[in-house]
């Protein structure tokens, strides 16, 4: 019989069986698209700057966030205690109410972007339009990486019951 640790039962894992249990191997999508819209709203141009503001907060804070967590889980800091279940089920409801917040105030953004921009015929390659699309991009990533969240969180919180 395989150990609760890469089974999905009610413990936390610990080592690189982080990687290969299921609701923890989405620290890794976590990671990606969380850092594609940090990315990607950082090399943007920020028409407004307090929703954007917040958008950033939220990429780094979690990404940051989630970093530490999955560094503890590695070395085990946890030591298979049962009181860290609702920590990480806490810790991703937050990050995907945050991050859903995110996604709609970068979907603002967005289209009071298109909004504003100058359809000029002349002139060429138009710059606003280039950050229009990367922040479309963004407003992708943000979804998915509140659904990736949400996803975690349900399944913590099936952990936690479990355990």
């Amino acid at each position: 019989m395989a150990p609760a640790a890469t089974s999905g039962g009610g413990s936390l894992p610990s080592g690189f069986s982080v990687l290969a249990s299921f609701p923890d191997l989405l620290f890794i999508f976590e990671f990606i698209f969380g850092g594609l819209v940090w990315i990607l709203v950082a090399s943007s141009r920020v028409p407004y700057p307090m929703v954007q503001g917040w958008v950033m907060f939220v990429s780094v804070f979690c990404f940051v966030a989630t970093t530490i967590l999955l560094f503890l889980y590695f070395v085990g800091a946890h030591g298979g205690d049962a009181s860290w279940i609702p920590l990480d089920v806490s810790y991703h409801l937050i990050a995907a109410l945050f991050y859903l917040s995110a996604s709609v105030l970068e979907a603002y953004a967005t289209i009071r972007l298109k909004d504003s921009m100058n359809y000029s015929l002349m002139g060429g390659f138009n710059e606003t339009f280039k950050h229009y699309q990367e922040n479309i991009s963004a407003v992708v990533f943000a979804y998915a990486a509140t659904l990736i969240y949400v996803v975690h969180a349900v399944f913590s919180l099936i952990r936690w019951k479990s355990s």
